[in-house]
């Protein structure tokens, strides 16, 4: 008698790494974007087990989590010898940042976040350079330096949270030394248009401005002027700003329109975040700027 063959039936792979593996290979290119439930269904795993493992991937930077969905993160994106588009991002910069430096004289950086750090791609120094402890393909703690904080802004709070846990350090007397003060100090840099200072937060004797480069889904990446403690950033604040925007509409000649017609959407939900605006003039600046009673950038 013959026997009835009986449909085989699927079950989850046992190990942590074959999960893993199976979600990952979901995303069929760098600019997939999946939902919770797509990636149930293509692995077929139960959906609590692929929403744990998503929150596990996310947290490794093998994952991103946007409003619309799941799309690959940095680290994935840096498999197979690629950089994550860092390459990329400094071909666009690079013609700013020369210009930055020899317009002001100060010293100028392009950074990236990684986790809850920074990440040097370029620096351009003059006589101040040697001053200023950074380095190419460095790091520094996002939440005490104006890049940093550049970036974190355009973040949703969660994710911030996610980056950077709930115990952050402090480097100097000034640093910010608890979640819920950075989440305030992130909203006066929304408030300011996405200018983020920073003075004597990372070293002492050291400040900073920067502004963040940015594409339809959020910051890709920040541009900074440093110089002495002492020094005017309101006077150079508008020139980071430009630069930023500018390599912004390079990397990304679509995202501007974008985020419009997402603000104009915000807006009418009432749930708007500011942009920075084309141009500056000094009543905006002195809007923008408001200095408290110990002289740091509120």
């Amino acid at each position: 008698m013959a026997e009835v063959a009986t449909p085989e039936r699927r079950e989850s792979p046992p190990s942590m790494v074959e999960r893993m593996t199976l979600i990952l290979d979901a995303f069929n290119g760098p600019s997939a974007r999946l939902t919770l439930e797509d990636v149930a269904r293509r692995t077929r795993l139960p959906r609590s087990t692929a929403h744990r493992i998503l929150d596990q991937l996310v947290r490794q930077r093998w994952l991103a989590h946007h409003s619309f969905g799941y799309g690959l993160g940095q680290r994935a994106l840096g498999l197979g010898g690629q950089d994550g588009g860092h390459g990329k991002i400094r071909e666009a910069a690079a013609p700013l940042l020369h210009e930055l430096q020899v317009t002001t004289g100060l010293v100028a950086h392009l950074a990236v976040l990684d986790g809850a750090d920074i990440f040097y791609l370029d620096k351009l120094g003059g006589r101040l350079a040697a001053c200023v402890p950074s380095r190419v393909g460095g790091r520094a703690p996002a939440h005490c330096t104006a890049l940093g904080k550049a970036m974190l802004a355009w973040l949703e709070p969660e994710q911030v949270d996610a980056l950077l846990g709930t115990a952050i350090t402090r480097l100097t007397s000034r640093t910010i030394g608890d979640v819920r003060t950075l989440h305030q100090e992130l909203h006066r840099v929304r408030q300011r248009r996405g200018l983020a200072f920073e003075r004597g937060e990372s070293f002492p004797g050291i400040a900073c401005v920067a502004a963040a480069i940015r594409g339809a889904e959020g910051p890709v990446a920040g541009i900074s002027l440093v110089g002495d403690i002492r020094a005017p950033l309101e006077n150079v604040a508008p020139l980071v700003v430009t630069a930023a925007r500018e390599a912004s509409q390079v990397l990304f000649p679509g995202a501007a329109s974008a985020r419009r017609a997402g603000m104009g959407r915000a807006r009418r939900a009432g749930q708007a975040r500011s942009a920075p605006e084309a141009t500056w003039s000094a009543e905006t600046m002195n809007r923008l700027l408001a200095v408290d009673g110990r002289g740091d950038w509120m």
